[in-house]
């Protein structure tokens, strides 16, 4: 039985691992748009999206780390990290002036009607995926502090 039930776990984390990144538009915070799967499709080149939000003191953090790791991790890997803000209506207005002193060098999107959240079957942020060749390979749902090393430890075994 136990075979059985594990069979199918793995199964369903392959089948989501190998899922690919949905036709969606998004729009960064310059105003230009940006197509999901068409537009982060360079073969073999990761990327990390990772979906946050101004509220959420955890992805604040994740994407600290990352911005404090981004410009070594790009010396070894052919990488771009995508900042996903999932804040709505009510909070898209504070996405903005929140980062003017983040000076994060990676692009930021707005997901403000949560489509590619949905369509993503995102519960909670932080929520970082990696994306190889328009395919899901890699999920992370949380953050805690050294996080990024492990990320980062995934990164080297996918490239």
């Amino acid at each position: 039985m136990f075979k059985i039930i594990f069979t199918i776990f793995l199964i369903s984390i392959s089948a989501i691992a190998q899922k690919q990144m949905p036709n969606i538009e998004l729009s960064s915070i310059q105003g230009k748009s940006f197509n999901v799967s068409k537009d982060f499709n360079d073969p073999d080149k990761l990327y990390v999206f990772s979906f946050w939000a101004t509220w959420c003191a955890p992805c604040v953090n994740e994407l600290e780390a990352f911005h404090q790791n981004y410009e070594n991790w790009k010396k070894e890997l052919d990488i771009e990290i995508i900042a996903v803000s999932v804040d709505d209506s009510r909070t898209q207005k504070r996405v903005k002036p929140f980062l003017n002193g983040k000076n994060w060098n990676f692009n930021v999107l707005l997901d403000t009607n949560q489509e590619l959240k949905r369509a993503l079957s995102i519960v909670n942020v932080p929520y970082t995926i990696i994306v190889k060749n328009k395919k899901i390979v890699y999920l992370s749902n949380g953050y805690t502090q050294g996080a990024e090393n492990e990320l980062y430890k995934k990164l080297i075994e996918l490239k």
